[in-house]
């Protein structure tokens, strides 16, 4: 959605069927698809957001040893001409001298049920063969609202865990569900994102769609 309010045409793949996708979508594996060069020849900008469960501090607490799939998409990605950003969570060691979004610096957050106007942390790191810039965390040391998980509201053991009501305000996202919000980023970070690829476009004299 982010890329779209960018100003982009956005098409969608993912593996699983994806029937609540506001765009155009195919069910395909990215690892297949990325090696199509004649196909990717057709976009102006690739982005991909690898499954974060082999680089989120979360899969220690499973104890599951989930596969690496940030790895061979950088692989893939590092031999494209096509402007691309790969996207994943913050505590992964896999993408050095990212750019860092964090939701507060976008004035993200919510007014939780107990009155208390939480941000959004929710830092991701993007990484791209373009120049990209962000205005850095303004998380200072205020409780910020997590969205994780199913259920939620209140005090949890690693914070105030929003409800989905309190998601989908401090996201900006009013329509996905549950399951659907607590793997989102933010499109305010990815409009900041497509800004930027548009206007360097145009900066080389390029003509984007």
């Amino acid at each position: 959605m982010g890329y779209h309010r960018a100003g982009f045409d956005v098409v969608g793949f993912d593996i699983e069927p994806q029937p609540r996708y506001p765009f155009d979508f195919f069910q395909a594996d990215l690892l297949d698809v990325l090696p199509n060069r004649a196909f990717l020849a057709g976009f102006d900008a690739v982005h991909i957001s690898p499954p974060c469960w082999s680089e989120s501090d979360l899969r220690h607490r499973t104890g599951v040893d989930y596969p690496d799939l940030l790895t061979p998409t950088i692989e893939l990605l590092a031999e494209l001409d096509t402007p691309w950003v790969i996207e994943n969570v913050d505590s992964t060691d896999k993408l050095p001298g990212a750019l860092i979004l964090c939701g507060a610096s976008f004035g993200l957050g919510a007014r939780c049920a107990d009155g208390v106007w939480r941000p959004l942390r929710r830092h991701r790191r993007f990484a791209s063969n373009m120049p990209l810039m962000g205005a850095g965390c303004a998380c200072s040391n205020r409780q910020p609202v997590g969205v994780y998980g199913n259920g939620g509201g209140g005090q949890m053991g690693r914070g105030y865990k929003a409800t989905l009501a309190e998601a989908r305000e401090a996201l900006g996202i009013e329509w996905m569900n549950r399951a659907e919000i607590s793997q989102a980023i933010p499109p305010a970070y990815t409009q900041h994102i497509g800004e930027q690829l548009l206007l360097a476009r145009l900066v080389d004299g390029a003509v984007a769609s």
